[in-house]
């Protein structure tokens, strides 16, 4: 698929996660083999029309909106890029629209559901030396991990991709902050409670040196029971063992929806959550003020004479 170049295209995504470079790139080479099949040799010879013809496609194949506003997304990436670096006089993407993707936000747990969460049971925050055999020392300090983990998901609203890639020196622990590497390449510094203090300081000086192994990343704050570095799939894995009280398990994304959703019902400010939470558009941290608004009327709705 030279003729498009969407390894080149790929390439260009320097700002962008993995992820997102991988879906990106998944959703040009889909895009061009449909176009491939209608006839069209390369982007010379899209225009609008055959855009919004594709959009139509999906549609017909079942797409859900929230995909095709994704894959949009992609393409108008796609020919802005190629705009950009003179392939194309004219970008046929400019004002190309999709249907707008679904709001779903996950049920987002009570502040006594993620106490409930965090109260581990054998946890101990004590900094203080691990003893016993080795499984003894080896179990100890994975519960030491998965303390700090789910402490600082929640008490600073981490993408579990941003505390996969934290390092030691990322956690200024006497002034109670972390320095966070965001979306974009973009940097922040979130507070942290004392819980997540405790808990990070504790897995630092016992817990982590256990688990590291000669060949353990040193840069990395977290580490698997293999010594490497914490993937996403293990943070979830430690949620998929810690079910909530009703039985229900909740991702590492359901955390940050929860710290979101907590400050702004304790009174926060939108701006300064937008900040918190890394937002670039403020209207993305506005979705939280729905979940907030419903449970104040549910609040009403049970308990004023006139509901």
């Amino acid at each position: 698929m030279t003729d498009w170049d969407v390894s080149g295209f790929s390439a260009s995504l320097t700002g962008a996660s993995p992820h997102t470079r991988a879906a990106y790139e998944r959703d040009v080479r889909q895009f061009a083999e449909w176009a491939g099949r209608g006839g069209l040799a390369g982007p010379e010879s899209v225009d609008h029309v055959v855009l919004r013809r594709y959009l139509a496609f999906l549609t017909t194949r079942g797409f859900a909106r929230r995909s095709i506003a994704r894959k949009a997304a992609s393409v108008r990436a796609y020919f802005g890029w190629l705009r950009r670096r003179g392939t194309l006089a004219v970008d046929p993407s400019r004002n190309l629209r999709a249907p707008r993707g679904e709001t779903r936000l996950p049920r987002v747990p009570r502040p006594a559901e993620v106490a409930g969460l965090l109260a581990a049971k054998g946890a101990n925050r004590e900094v203080s030396p691990i003893t016993g055999g080795p499984a003894e020392q080896k179990a100890a300090a994975v519960v030491l991990r998965d303390v700090a983990v789910l402490e600082i998901l929640y008490g600073a609203g981490l993408r579990v991709s941003e505390l996969c890639g934290l390092g030691p020196d990322d956690c200024d622990l006497p002034a109670r902050r972390v320095t966070v590497l965001g979306k974009g390449s973009k940097v922040r510094r979130v507070p942290l409670g004392e819980p997540a203090v405790d808990a990070t300081t504790a897995w630092i000086s016992a817990g982590r040196p256990v688990l590291a192994r000669p060949e353990s990343p040193p840069e990395a704050l977290f580490l698997n029971t293999r010594g490497r570095r914490l993937t996403p799939r293990d943070a979830r894995r430690i949620l998929e063992r810690r079910p909530l009280a009703d039985g229900r398990v909740i991702s590492p994304h359901t955390l940050r929806h929860a710290f979101a959703t907590h400050l702004l019902e304790g009174g926060a400010d939108l701006r300064a959550v937008q900040e918190l939470l890394g937002h670039a558009d403020v209207g993305t941290t506005q979705l939280y003020t729905h979940l907030t608004k419903d449970r104040l009327r549910a609040v009403y709705d049970a308990t004023h004479p006139r509901a």
